[in-house]
């Protein structure tokens, strides 16, 4: 696919790409005096576009019309709202390929992925708009004469979304359709390797705003740490900091968002396993290993990082996923037929290279890959490695195609590995035997946020959360009941007598 990224940007409504500050108003900042932000193509490490840094005083803007917008914004009815988000999601159909091949154009992830995760934008769009007639609470029976009590729901506030390079678009829907069908405005901070994106994305919700005659409910500003990220979280004024990332900065977000006792959620680093039983259906297995391991060249949060198989089918694994990944055509990502594209930047071979060269010293065995390509761009062989479950990498999230590959004995063992590393993002095990994958999901089975049976640990849908436990940080987006992240409850009583009777009975006086 021939790609002209200024076409694709005219498409996108993006007029000037040196201007990446936005208060929601559709009011793109003069660039006078503030730094400039490179974006860089990782496929073949040119520059793509300079984007303007917000700087303190931008900042102040943005948040003074946040405040503003939420106080007319939550008195909307809900179902109006999310008429709101329909519109927005028809918004997002339309430019789905144009955003689909910015996304791979900026962050390197195959066209096919590209168009996937503003699917997403769209899914979690049309699972917002049925949520915005459905913010229920429940009715509880008083044990007091002629009480009636209930839970209500009401918006929470403005919303901090700060988002991670490996999903530039799909993340900020997730938070934000839901927070707008929850009364909530949002701002979000885009990660510094994928600003296009994200201004892309700005473009087409201050087109919906405008159409209804809105103003401040979807707000980016594109910023560094000490002038964006830390009053992000230092603010009163945000009530719930939603934060994509590594387990670094999300200690980060807790500490300062928890010094001010804000609420923040979180969705960190991931090291997924999938449990391979002796039942298992070996074809299924590869195919979603080769999948999960390689797919987004391994830097996806839900990316399958190990394995776990029986001894006596270690060396069949191993021969059939060796064969399968010489297949995998490894290139530009916006060529149909690349199955794998670059890592984000240099220093994330950087850092693949060194955990090669860490491995082989601590005797693990290379069986495929390992190298950096010789061309131009941050090209790698996806790996794969046989290794013993306590090295300290095969504890860590190594953010690329890097597959380590362990034998057990019996399924009770390969639990209590699977369960030992810190991360407990997502899960699963490929077992045809009932009571195998029964094991697997009982409350001592997987410790990890997600767990399934039979399907790999990427691809999640929009209907369930999404999250993790331990080091992933605790917090669930998108489906199910996640929305309650948004809203604030309150339990209401009403007396509908004369008298005024004290619960447990207690007698005050006459």
């Amino acid at each position: 696919m021939s790609l002209n990224i200024q076409e694709v940007l005219k498409r996108l409504g993006i007029e000037k790409v040196n201007s990446g500050i936005c208060t929601g108003y559709g009011e793109w900042f003069p660039i006078e005096g503030r730094k400039q932000l490179v974006s860089y193509n990782p496929t073949t490490g040119e520059p793509i576009a300079a984007v303007t840094e917000a700087n303190a005083e931008d900042y102040e803007k943005v948040m003074q019309s946040q405040v503003k917008a939420f106080e007319e914004w939550r008195m909307v009815p809900a179902p109006k709202r999310g008429e709101v988000v329909r519109q927005l999601g028809e918004e997002l159909r339309k430019y789905k390929d144009d955003l689909g091949a910015l996304v791979s154009l900026e962050m390197g992830k195959i066209y096919a992925e590209g168009k996937g995760e503003v699917q997403e934008m769209i899914d979690i769009c049309d699972f917002a708009v049925g949520l915005s007639r459905q913010l229920y609470g429940l009715s509880m029976h008083s044990e007091r004469p002629g009480h009636r009590m209930f839970e209500q729901w009401h918006p929470l506030g403005p919303v901090a979304i700060i988002t991670a390079f490996n999903f530039p678009v799909a993340v900020w829907a997730w938070n934000s359709a839901l927070a707008a069908v929850c009364g909530d405005t949002s701002i979000w901070k885009p990660s510094s390797k994928t600003p296009l994106c994200a201004i892309a994305v700005q473009h087409i919700a201050n087109r919906v705003m405008k159409n209804n005659g809105l103003t401040g409910i979807f707000a980016t500003i594109v910023g560094d740490r000490r002038n964006v990220g830390e009053k992000m979280l230092a603010d009163n004024r945000i009530k719930l900091v939603s934060a994509t990332g590594s387990v670094a900065m999300g200690k980060r977000v807790a500490e300062v968002v928890g010094m001010r006792l804000g609420r923040h959620l979180l969705e960190l680093g991931g090291n997924n396993a999938i449990i391979l039983d002796k039942s298992c259906d070996m074809d299924m297995a590869v195919r979603a290993i080769l999948f999960g391991a390689v797919g987004t060249a391994g830097q996806r949060c839900t990316s399958t990082r190990r394995i776990f198989v029986h001894k006596d089918q270690s060396a069949e694994l191993c021969r059939r996923l060796v064969k399968a990944y010489e297949q995998v055509n490894i290139g530009d990502p916006l060529d149909e037929k690349t199955l794998m594209g670059p890592l984000i930047d240099s220093g994330a071979v950087e850092t693949m290279m060194a955990a090669v060269e860490e491995l082989k010293k601590d005797g693990a065995e290379i069986l495929y890959g390992g190298k950096k390509l010789d061309r131009p761009g941050c090209f790698v062989m996806p790996t794969i490695v046989k290794a013993k479950h306590d090295l300290r990498l095969v504890h860590e999230e190594t953010f690329a195609p890097l597959l380590y590959i362990m034998d057990y004995n019996d399924l009770e063992e390969a639990i209590e590995w699977h369960n030992e590393v810190p991360q407990g993002l997502s899960s699963a095990i490929f077992a045809t035997n009932l009571l195998a994958a029964e094991r697997f999901l009982a409350a001592n089975g997987s410790d990890c946020g997600i767990a399934n049976v039979n399907i790999g640990t990427s691809g999640a849908e929009i209907g369930g959360a999404f999250g993790g436990e331990k080091e992933t940080g605790g917090g669930r987006e998108s489906g199910s009941d996640s929305w309650k992240f948004y809203m604030r409850r309150q339990t209401c009583t009403i007396n509908g007598t004369k008298e005024l009777p004290l619960a447990q009975g207690i007698k005050f006086g006459d």
